[in-house]
């Protein structure tokens, strides 16, 4: 069964960081890309960053890009996401997330996805 634990998250307060970390139990996780998403309270869960299979494509929600940093290190089956210059609106659940099929390009798109973890709490005070 696979499972994806998120960690890192936290109270930080505006203008702090975070790095967040996503450990995956897949003997294959080279194979796929991963992303990152997030759900304030209250509305739909969006689309944060991703990474491609072999790291060397990432692309950005436009609300962080600039801000963050998406990464990953196969070896260890954990991919990352540093953010900076949090913001209030940072304020969310985080998810990592693997890719339905394995060597695509990373997607913005959340049913390119099929397998979620539990999520990781980040609250950014003002």
């Amino acid at each position: 069964q696979v499972q994806l634990v998120e960690s890192g998250g936290g109270l930080v307060q505006a203008g702090g960081s975070l790095r967040l970390s996503c450990a995956a139990s897949i003997p294959t996780f080279s194979n796929y890309a991963m992303g990152w998403f997030r759900q304030a309270p209250g509305k739909e869960r969006d689309f944060v960053a991703a990474i491609s299979w072999r790291g060397r494509t990432t692309v950005y929600a436009d609300s962080v890009k600039g801000r963050s940093t998406i990464s990953r290190d196969n070896a260890k089956r954990t991919v990352y996401l540093q953010m900076n210059s949090l913001k209030p609106e940072d304020t969310a659940v985080y998810y990592c997330a693997v890719a339905v099929s394995p060597w695509g390009a990373p997607s913005r798109t959340e049913n390119e996805y099929n397998r979620w973890g539990q999520g990781t709490q980040v609250t950014v005070s003002s």
